[in-house]
């Protein structure tokens, strides 16, 4: 009985002093007074959901291009070679991006107009070529292979660190690697050059006209003396490169794997398969070349011309640009005067024109 005569004077001092209903009401009136809610927002403030999103992004670029910043002048400041290499990457990145899409507008505008390969302009041509030949390049597979195990993501930076020319593309090389690696590729390619000579002097015999023995004995005793040919002392020899023993189907086995050697294709294939190869090859080239005439050498830039004449099989990398020019000129009068049948004389022009222009025999 005490007890709840205390309970209910306690309950009743209280009541009398704040009811709750009054005490909860205050404070949320104070609250959307703008103690604890804040102002109403004005209309001027309110933002649609996309201009959210579209602040979001804003905002999460900006940041991530500050802390892409700090990170670049951190490696700079303690790892300066790091650096370079981290640059020369992710450069590389960006063109290999860039190509890949301009590629595929390219062929996404070929299948639209219903375009075929040999009817697009010159620089469209050779971008789709340069694409083939990487998607055709086992570096990347090799690379992918090996990375497929946990952590060995690190294992693959280091080999391609010590081994760049092995397992990188030309997108990821310095450019001291592009000029070094240009030409331990053409010293590759030059060693067949002998071979390839000796195999042409070797079918002589079996040529039945008597005028083309002679050019052809000509020919080849002018390379092996270290003068370069005219142009009319390798077109005389159309007739000999359209059918047997020099057309391309008629080649021996050794003759065709020097061949490939020359135009830098793996020589490890079966002959067929190495035939079809050096076909294709040489059919693109002809296409290109036609191409170019149309559109003129004085159009290219000089990163063109050098990267057209070591296509064609001349170390550019160390021969002025106007001389370029000047043995571009010559390939394509050669190259324009052939028919589809006497592309094995194209074929062979890769080591009987570049082998002794300027001295470039070593």
């Amino acid at each position: 009985m005490a007890l709840s005569r205390v309970c209910w004077a306690r309950s009743a001092v209280w009541g009398s002093a704040v009811t709750p209903g009054h005490f909860f009401t205050r404070r949320l009136q104070l609250g959307r007074s703008g103690l604890a809610w804040g102002a109403p927002r004005s209309s001027k403030l309110h933002l649609s959901p996309k201009a959210d999103v579209k602040n979001l992004m804003s905002y999460l670029v900006t940041k991530t291009k500050a802390i892409n910043g700090k990170y670049h002048r951190f490696l700079g400041r303690h790892f300066p070679r790091f650096y370079v290499l981290y640059t020369i990457f992710m450069k590389g990145l960006q063109m290999l991006w860039a190509d890949a899409r301009k590629a595929r507008r390219i062929k996404t505008n070929m299948w639209k107009h219903n375009i075929k390969f040999h009817q697009l302009p010159y620089r469209e041509m050779e971008h789709l070529r340069q694409v083939i030949i990487f998607n055709q390049d086992l570096k990347c597979l090799f690379l992918g292979i090996i990375s497929i195990p946990p952590f060995a993501n690190y294992l693959v930076f280091l080999l391609m660190y010590l081994f760049p020319r092995q397992l990188l593309i030309r997108h990821f090389w310095t450019p001291k690697q592009q000029t070094d690696f240009l030409d331990i590729y053409h010293a590759f390619r030059k060693q067949s050059h002998p071979e390839i000579i000796s195999y042409l002097e070797k079918v002589i015999p079996l040529i039945s006209d008597a005028g083309l023995r002679w050019h052809l004995t000509d020919l080849c005793t002018k390379i092996q003396r270290g003068t370069h040919p005219a142009i009319h002392d390798i077109l005389a020899l159309r007739e000999c490169f359209s059918n047997h023993p020099l057309g391309v189907n008629q080649l021996q086995a050794l003759h065709v794997k020097a061949l490939s050697r020359a135009m830098l294709l793996t020589s490890y294939l079966p002959p067929p398969l190495l035939r079809h190869r050096l076909k294709t090859r040489t059919t693109v080239i002809h296409q290109l070349d036609k191409a170019l005439a149309k559109l003129g050498i004085g159009q290219l830039t000089a990163q063109e011309v050098k990267s057209a004449c070591y296509l064609r099989g001349l170390n550019s990398t160390h021969i002025g640009e106007d001389r370029c020019r000047t043995w571009l000129g010559e390939w394509l009068q050669i190259s324009c005067s052939l028919k589809e049948t006497e592309l094995s004389l194209l074929l062979h022009n890769v080591v009987l024109l570049s082998t002794n222009y300027l001295g470039t025999r070593r």
